[in-house]
């Protein structure tokens, strides 16, 4: 990987942590929070400045970052501008504004990818003949809508649900002028791309409009939440492998190439991952967002402050296996890399 690879794949990575803690960062100066250090990166400081009350630094391991607030840690304070004296929803909004500003990032990418080079739309331009698509009375302009009742919103959800199929019969829904029809295909193995098809095209939206751009963004993240979601899906069913997990070296390899292929591509993997980093971050966990979020919800529903102290023990522990688990997860990635 030459230099300017290495560049752009550090430029990807820190580009989403500081959208996520400039989330926080905000909501915090709106809500009058005192912010006491604003940082990329973890570990030992690399460099840093101080501008007013807050310190901003880049630090220099690259697995995330932080925005440090007055009575976050669940210290006793009386300042009124301590994280834990403001009201729970001003609270829940500061914590909730980092996930919120990832998704609203891949939006933006998204939807500049497509009004720079286009998208494939789930439209079926071209038939193969004698393949399954054809012989199941698939025609071109067909929508393709669900398949197993899973929504299609994208080309890559169409094309990710044959991967998954495995040469599964599929029971797919279409639609075909204002008609809804459906039908079953079993995807056949290509032997010489080595992978399943079904012999369809997608139609090409070379020259979108500023609204279908923007549509898209929306379209392609609500498709990788979706993903995402059903990924966690089989971790928690116990179906994952340890190769399916990547850490702060998989990330900058994976970047690095994505890089090599091109801006475009590196925007692409960037708004992808901007997903990723959004959705990690809600999983009900002390010291992730996650966690806070579900701790203040409680405390607006019940209308009991929490104990400052205990929530801080709470996230210090999270926060400590966290840790440990990035050290695994990297150590992992040095020892056992994943081929690209």
């Amino acid at each position: 990987m030459n230099l300017i690879n290495i560049l752009g794949a550090i430029f990807a990575f820190g580009l989403l942590v500081m959208i996520h803690e400039l989330g926080h960062f905000t909501m915090a100066k709106l809500n009058d929070v005192k912010v006491e250090e604003f940082a990329i990166g973890m570990g030992p400081k690399l460099i840093g400045f101080r501008k007013g009350e807050t310190l901003y630094s880049i630090k220099a391991l690259p697995i995330g970052g932080y925005v440090k607030m007055l009575g976050e840690d669940g210290e006793e304070t009386f300042d009124h501008r301590a994280f834990s004296n403001k009201k729970p929803a001003q609270r829940l909004s500061i914590v909730a504004a980092g996930p919120i500003m990832n998704l609203v990032l891949s939006i933006v990418i998204f939807s500049i990818i497509a009004g720079s080079k286009g998208y494939l739309a789930p439209i079926v331009d071209k038939v193969v003949p004698n393949l399954p698509a054809q012989q199941a009375g698939m025609q071109q302009g067909d929508k393709i809508l669900k398949i197993d009742n899973k929504k299609i919103l994208t080309w890559e959800d169409f094309y990710t649900q044959i991967y998954m199929n495995k040469g599964e019969v599929m029971n797919v829904t279409y639609k075909r002028g204002s008609e809804v029809k459906e039908t079953k295909l079993i995807p056949v193995k290509d032997e010489k791309e080595g992978r399943y098809i079904v012999g369809v095209y997608p139609t090409e939206v070379k020259s979108p409009t500023i609204k279908e751009s923007i549509s898209y963004g929306f379209v392609e993240t609500n498709s990788i939440i979706n993903q995402t979601f059903s990924f966690l899906g089989t971790v928690f069913k116990g179906k994952a492998s340890v190769n399916d997990f990547g850490g702060p070296v998989t990330i900058i390899k994976v970047s690095g190439e994505a890089a090599k292929a091109g801006f475009l591509n590196l925007l692409f993997f960037a708004a992808y991952l901007s997903v990723q980093l959004g959705i990690f971050n809600i999983i009900p966990f002390p010291a992730l967002d996650g966690g806070w979020i579900v701790l203040l919800l409680l405390e607006i529903i019940t209308g009991k402050k929490l104990d400052n102290n205990k929530v801080g023990v709470i996230n210090y522990i999270g926060f400590a296996i966290l840790m440990t688990l990035m050290i695994l997860v990297t150590i992992k990635d040095i020892l056992y890399p994943i081929a690209l």
